[in-house]
């Protein structure tokens, strides 16, 4: 696709970025300026709008196959200034120490790659989707086989709490697929994530790459307006929370508003716990393009962001409901059906919130306007969980306990992690970038720690509320 328009083959950062919207978006690749403007087709989603107007170097190798350079040409309209190479999107200069760092960091993804870190173990995720699978079958067979009122609640209700832990792993599995972790053919990766995404779990492939992309790149980065795309819908949780100050100015006159952040660190988790109903209905919606909050619409446009294998994903969404019902309607009354369906949803959406929340909640916040380079914003944004001697948490956490490398490396598979993270602390410490990890209840505190805080300024800046 050739660029809307042929200009200067020399830009400023002062002109790249007036082109910040997905409508009217360039950013810049290894120096050179590209214009991908209204390009939704982009397979990756609109995670490519996230660096409309900036540098998107370190994003495009860390998000990319190799081959996928050849396919810039079609997009470029020119290259940065000798001036420009030197600075931050912001105009602000780069010192040298700044320049060799970025040299660093990109040269480790290099020792990684040839240390073979980035490739998967086919016995390694087979036994992954199997373990999981059977969670599923020893909750069935339970319920299937206790469905006496009185003696088999107990059971059932095992069974239920054993269905979300089931419902939590299958979002790891989909997770690491759809981060092209497992296959090297990407398209077979999307098969897969489609059964344990939209028919294991209930959730959308599409609706979650195009949200789970964006927050990738830019991680507690709020946007530069509200018709940008360079902001982190994770962070996007008013009116009930609020993670920074400058969200303080959404609450507005909402009295509804001003309550929940005034509580929302008594509030946090009990939101997490119905945290999975929110996700279901937001993947209906956004295959479906219910309203106009769904998510589908592109801003400021007619269009709709397209969905890859669309009647795929709504028939695989109709029969995860079809089995899921079909094991509460085993259940032998109408409340020990919605004890079923309350547990098991109320169980996934704390397992995984909570570890969502350790990865990236109470930390660092920036403006898009003025964040970072990659490295220092992946890893001042994200918290790693300590390990336990059993490996439960590593388990528990699905690889998101090494959510620094995570964000660093996303395609690096969850069984090389550990490996990975030796490397990135040594690369750390070396370079005074600061690296956080905290056990699950300490993580866990700063988090509610830090809510209260917001909460307090709140009180602070606006008494009357």
């Amino acid at each position: 696709r050739p660029p809307s328009k042929l200009v200067a083959s020399e830009f400023a950062w002062q002109e790249v970025t007036k082109h910040r919207t997905p409508e009217d978006a360039w950013l810049v690749c290894n120096n050179k300026v590209y214009d991908v403007s209204g390009w939704h087709e982009h397979p990756g989603g609109d995670v490519i709008f996230t660096a409309a107007g900036d540098d998107a170097t370190d994003s495009f190798s860390m998000f990319h196959a190799r081959g996928t350079t050849k396919h810039l040409d079609q997009f470029c309209i020119g290259q940065l200034d000798e001036t420009s190479r030197k600075q931050y999107s912001n105009e602000s200069p780069k010192s040298q120490e700044q320049i060799d760092f970025e040299k660093g960091y990109r040269a480790l993804r290099q020792q990684i790659k040839k240390l073979g870190l980035f490739e998967s173990s086919p016995l390694y995720y087979a036994y992954k989707m199997l373990s999981t699978l059977s969670i599923a079958l020893v909750a069935a067979y339970l319920i299937a086989t206790h469905t006496s009122t009185t003696g088999g609640r107990p059971v059932r209700v095992g069974a239920a709490a054993l269905l979300g832990l089931y419902f939590q792993q299958c979002g790891w599995l989909a997770h690491e697929v759809l981060h092209h972790q497992v296959f090297s053919t990407r398209r077979y990766g999307h098969y897969c994530a489609l059964i344990w995404g939209n028919l294991a779990q209930g959730f959308s492939c599409s609706w979650w790459m195009n949200k789970h992309n964006t927050h990738h790149s830019v991680p507690n980065v709020h946007a530069t307006g509200a018709d940008a795309q360079n902001g982190d819908p994770d962070i996007d949780t008013m009116p009930l929370l609020a993670w920074s100050k400058p969200m303080l100015k959404l609450v507005g006159d909402s009295k509804f508003a001003a309550y929940m952040v005034k509580h929302q660190h008594v509030f946090y988790l009990p939101i997490l716990a119905f945290a999975r109903l929110s996700w279901l209905q937001q993947s209906v919606a956004y295959v479906l393009n219910l309203d106009e909050t769904a998510g589908r619409a592109v801003k400021g446009t007619d269009k709709l962001k397209p969905v890859p294998y669309e009647r795929t994903e709504l028939f695989l969404l109709g029969l995860h409901y079809a089995w899921y019902f079909a094991l509460a309607a085993l259940h032998p009354s109408f409340l020990d059906a919605l004890l079923f369906l309350l547990v098991s949803n109320v169980v996934c959406g704390l397992t995984l919130a909570i570890v969502f929340g350790l990865g990236h909640n109470g930390m660092a916040v920036y403006d898009a306007a003025n964040r970072p380079d990659y490295w220092k914003l992946q890893v001042t944004t994200t918290r790693n969980v300590t390990q336990d001697p059993f490996g439960f948490v590593h388990w528990f956490c699905g690889g998101l306990d090494y959510q620094v490398e995570h964000h660093l490396f996303p395609t690096v598979p969850r069984h090389n992690l550990a490996k990975v993270c030796d490397l990135t602390k040594e690369f750390c410490h070396k370079h005074g970038v600061r690296y956080h990890t905290a056990g699950i209840l300490q993580g866990t505190w700063e988090v509610l720690t830090h809510l209260h805080t917001i909460a307090q300024e709140l009180v602070a800046d606006f008494p009357a509320m």
